[in-house]
């Protein structure tokens, strides 16, 4: 079994600097000021459409993009400032088998940040966004991450803390562990069915001990 990680919010502790750069970048636009609690319950990607819901009004491609620009732009000035998750070290070297890292963050920034920390040599494949915008769903980017692996969907387990995590793991058929310790409130990530940890440690012990592969179900929500 191969193990693909989350960075964002489940290897890196960032939750407070995303919340504070949405903020500035809705702050651009007068948009109202979200709390992390507000963003843990209502965040979903693709990104434009939560902007959307926060904003109360359509947001279209080239307004997204400025958004997008000035998250970023705020974003990057305070990343030295976070942390790995707690037990993010432990949790790699737990795991048997052979790791890698899918992000939905820019690749040449995540390259960056991997080298200094250290992490690099841990993962066989490291894959982050290849384009000037963000804000998509992961799904597609999973199916090409493990096929440029040659690992197939069933023989994958994913560790991620977003409901996008999950509905990417169940389009390939992979296996879920969901850390709740990131960017989701728990109950949304218990509604999925799927098994939901407190650490990362844990994560990694639920996924040895061998997990159900994800799957939509008719109501396009991912169960078990």
């Amino acid at each position: 079994m191969h193990l693909v990680w989350d960075w964002n919010g489940t290897l890196l502790d960032d939750l407070s600097l995303v919340v504070a750069a949405t903020n500035a970048s809705l702050a651009t636009v007068g948009g109202p000021t979200v709390t992390a609690d507000e963003h843990r319950r209502n965040f979903r990607r693709p990104v434009a459409a939560y902007y959307s819901d926060v904003l109360g009004r359509p947001v279209d491609d080239a307004e997204f993009a400025r958004l997008d620009r000035a998250f970023h732009e705020a974003y990057r000035a305070r990343l030295t400032r976070c942390e790995l998750a707690a037990g993010a070290v432990a949790a790699l070297d737990a795991w048997p088998g052979t790791q890698s890292l899918l992000s939905m963050w820019f690749h040449h920034e995540l390259v960056g940040q991997l080298d200094a920390r250290g992490l690099t040599g841990r993962f066989v494949r490291v894959d982050g966004l290849r384009a000037t915008i963000g804000g998509d769903v992961k799904a597609g980017y999973l199916a090409a991450h493990l096929a440029a692996l040659g690992v197939a969907g069933p023989d994958a387990v994913l560790i991620g803390d977003s409901l996008d995590d999950a509905d990417a793991a169940a389009a390939v058929g992979a296996r879920c562990v969901l850390y709740a310790g990131g960017f989701t409130d728990p109950a949304r990530l218990r509604a999925t069915g799927l098994p939901v940890a407190r650490t990362l440690t844990e994560a990694v012990a639920l996924a040895r001990g061998g997990v159900p592969a994800a799957r939509t179900g008719a109501d396009g929500t991912v169960r078990v």
